[in-house]
């Protein structure tokens, strides 16, 4: 499966089983998971496994007990520059989308298209599904 790394797969497991979420109290424990894991600069592969299907049940479980108020792109991106602190410049610039782009969305004049939607999921580490609207 993965070779020696697997033996991080397995530890993994072990602190968190994967299993379905069926409490708040499950769903917090989960969320602590996933917060350490995406708080890390780099994921093994096994790691980005473990991650990509502990997020896929975290997501079946708000999806099912947290109605959540979609919101459009300009607020999700305002939002997000306004939670991580950086300016619309550093954004687009970590992002590597052009700075006249996210001006123009910020100002409603234009969408984010499916690539700069991907760039700005990865920057500010969310799901592309923040910025559907």
């Amino acid at each position: 499966m993965y070779g020696k790394r697997e033996d991080r797969y397995l530890e993994l497991v072990r602190l968190f089983p994967l299993r379905p979420l069926r409490t708040d109290a499950d769903l917090d424990a989960a969320v602590a998971v996933v917060d350490s894991l995406i708080d890390q600069d780099e994921l093994s592969a096994p790691e980005q496994d473990y991650l990509d299907v502990l997020s896929d049940l975290v997501k079946g479980y708000e999806d099912e007990h947290i109605p959540i108020k979609l919101v459009g792109d300009v607020a999700m991106l305002r939002l997000l520059i306004e939670a991580k602190g950086v300016t619309q410049a550093e954004a687009a610039k970590q992002a590597g989308i052009a700075e006249s782009t996210v001006s123009e969305v910020l100002a409603g004049k234009r969408k984010l298209n499916r690539t700069q939607i991907g760039k700005l999921a990865r920057y500010f580490r969310v799901g592309t599904g923040a910025f559907a609207e």
